[in-house]
């Protein structure tokens, strides 16, 4: 999927509403690669692409409308959510568990990480760390959020 004709209007003001990055990730995927690049380039720093930070795969039901999706199909995911995989892709719980541990290995102690990812990886990062409620909350397309997670520097012996 290509980016916008407003892309460079609108990363920019992304990037001037950024508090202080040290690193970037991101999804391999074009519109978050791009989005990092293009921050990269403003801020003096080299997105790292990670695989993990990739949206759910959704198997057979890529790309397809959510109301041209087989009725049974989506009600056996509604009725387990977190482990069901009608579609032939990944489960939730399955994404859940790849992004906690891209979550784990890329949150180092007093630095601030910039990653640019997919809604699907934001609603696992936040279940990760917050609990499987929050895949009930929206992300808005193209929107942002501030995942904070303070881990102080061990004290010294």
């Amino acid at each position: 999927m290509d980016v916008v004709d407003t892309f460079a209007e609108e990363a920019a003001r992304v990037v001037v509403s950024l508090p202080r990055i040290d690193r970037i990730f991101s999804s391999p995927l074009m519109r978050c690669a791009s989005l990092a690049d293009f921050v990269g380039e403003q801020t003096g720093l080299s997105p790292i692409r990670d695989d993990r930070l990739i949206e759910m795969d959704f198997g057979r039901w890529e790309m397809q409308a959510w109301g041209d999706l087989p009725r049974h199909e989506l009600d056996a995911w509604a009725n387990d959510f977190l482990d069901a995989r009608p579609h032939g892709g990944e489960s939730v719980a399955e994404l859940t568990a790849r992004t906690r541990a891209a979550i784990s290995d890329l949150n180092i102690p007093d630095t601030h990480t910039l990653i640019v990812t997919h809604a699907g990886v934001i609603k696992a990062a936040f279940a990760a760390l917050g609990g499987d409620h929050h895949y009930r909350s929206t992300v808005s397309y193209g929107g942002h959020v501030t995942l904070l997670e303070h881990r102080p520097r061990s004290a010294p012996s």
